[in-house]
């Protein structure tokens, strides 16, 4: 892989250190130029440092200046800098072929952390994540968002996220960010969640409301629950994650694109609203209030309504969904007849949808998510029968089915992962560190 130079100077302003839209591409290709006075051409240059070590590991700062294209004094002055910002460290002795051995540079970033939130119809929940994405604090509570207004849910977000700030406080962790995945249609210009029908929201400015009640010195954004768990999935570096359809199974059914590495959000934002496709239009009522849409036969409800009767506990919305799954599993693996019909049934809407979105997409991967993830080594068998069934190009075009390793966790983690990218993308955001005296370290 040929890996982009560093940047020229350039006359832009610098961006802000926000976290933004979720970015899923990781290296933006630029004119080579190793003088780093230039304040836009250091910022740039630190971020791409830092991303080649997350996508690609630790590396010597010789072999680290041959992957970038750069001298070794100019590397090194870049690992200083991030150094000095805890962002990396040294780590192992790495032994080359020829030549003397040499220390190896590696993220850090234990004291950088990025929060990811969940607001969903049964839950909601918060994870941070570090700068090297292993998990600092996470938490998750069981709810029935219906039962309750808007406000009332969102201010149990708050409390989970005020936990979670405290957490990363006791381990003297700076808190960069914090991306809200909600469920539904969110229109990130005005800041609304302007369609949610599984929550019953509708037009409620989720952002401002949490903006105002958290009173927090880090940005706050929100984005579809979809989008944040199709960014978890794309791997980078992995070339069996760069063109993906993640489909993300609850209540509603949702996901997200990702093409060439990058996340497909439409021209107002509002892609990857899989579960509304209308493949059953005589079918019962959608939340949305159409007839037929794919979430009504495929959705956690759907699956809960043939396997269990109305009295039964795992029809309960007050039980924790882990819980819930947890059930239908330990009776599917029982070989409960009701049970396996159940997953079978509903795994077989699963894969006509999905051939519908391959027949248009032809992904190398569908990657199943949410509920889909917790159960779908009972539902797989029937979703690849159909998907090979519906897909017109031979062997489905080539696309595979895999279970997604992160669960119900995707949208969370996308989250804090959506988070942390503004440290990729700017370094400079995060202070340098500084000695007991004051003095910079």
């Amino acid at each position: 892989m040929t890996t982009p130079p560093l940047v020229r100077s350039r006359t832009s302003s610098a961006r802000p250190c926000t976290a933004g839209r979720t970015r899923v591409s990781t290296y933006n290709p630029a004119p080579s130029d190793h003088s780093l006075a230039n304040p836009d051409v250091r910022r740039s240059n630190l971020g791409l440092a830092l991303r080649f070590l997350r996508d690609h590991g630790p590396r010597s700062r010789a072999a680290l200046a041959t992957d970038l294209g750069v001298t070794r004094s100019t590397v090194s002055t870049l690992v200083a800098e991030l150094a000095e910002r805890g962002l990396v460290t040294d780590g192992q002795v790495v032994q080359p072929a020829v030549g003397r051995p040499s220390v190896a540079v590696e993220l850090d970033g234990r004291g950088v952390c990025g929060i990811g939130a969940e607001l969903n119809v049964n839950h909601v929940s918060t994870m941070a994540l570090d700068l090297r994405g292993e998990v600092v604090a996470e938490r998750k509570l069981a709810l029935d968002a219906r039962s309750l207004d808007a406000e009332q849910v969102l201010g149990h977000l708050v409390d989970l996220v005020r936990e979670t700030v405290q957490l990363l406080e006791q381990r003297d962790a700076l808190v960069v960010g914090l991306t809200v995945g909600v469920a539904g249609l969110y229109d990130s210009t005005n800041d609304v969640l302007t369609h949610g029908p599984n929550l019953g929201w509708y037009d409620v400015p989720v952002g401002s409301i949490l903006r105002r009640s958290l009173d927090a010195d880090y940005p706050v954004t929100v984005d579809n629950e979809g989008n944040l768990a199709a960014a978890a999935e794309a791997t980078p570096g992995d070339p069996l994650r760069q063109d993906i359809l993640v489909l993300h199974g609850e209540v509603g059914v949702g996901g997200g694109i990702v093409a060439d590495g990058r996340l497909l959000r439409g021209s107002h934002g509002y892609a990857g609203e899989f579960g509304h496709m209308i493949v059953e239009p005589r079918g019962r009522r959608c939340g949305c209030g159409r007839q037929g849409c794919w979430e009504t036969v495929s959705g956690l409800r759907a699956l809960l309504e043939r396997a269990a009767d109305p009295d039964d506990p795992i029809r309960n919305p007050g039980m924790a969904i882990d819980d819930r799954l947890c059930e239908l599993n330990r009776r599917a693996g029982l070989g409960d007849a009701r049970t396996l019909d159940a997953l079978e049934e509903v795994g077989a809407w699963v894969g006509f949808g999905a051939a519908m979105l391959a027949n248009a997409l032809n992904p190398a991967t569908i990657v199943l998510t949410g509920y889909y993830a917790a159960v779908g080594h009972h539902m797989q068998a029937a979703i690849e029968r159909e998907l090979g069934a519906g897909v017109l190009a031979p062997d489905a075009g080539g696309t595979r089915v895999v279970l997604s390793t992160l669960g119900f966790s995707a949208a969370v983690r996308g989250g804090a992962t959506a988070a942390l990218d503004a440290v990729f993308t700017d370094p400079g955001c995060v202070p340098r560190r500084t000695t007991t005296s004051g003095a910079t370290a």
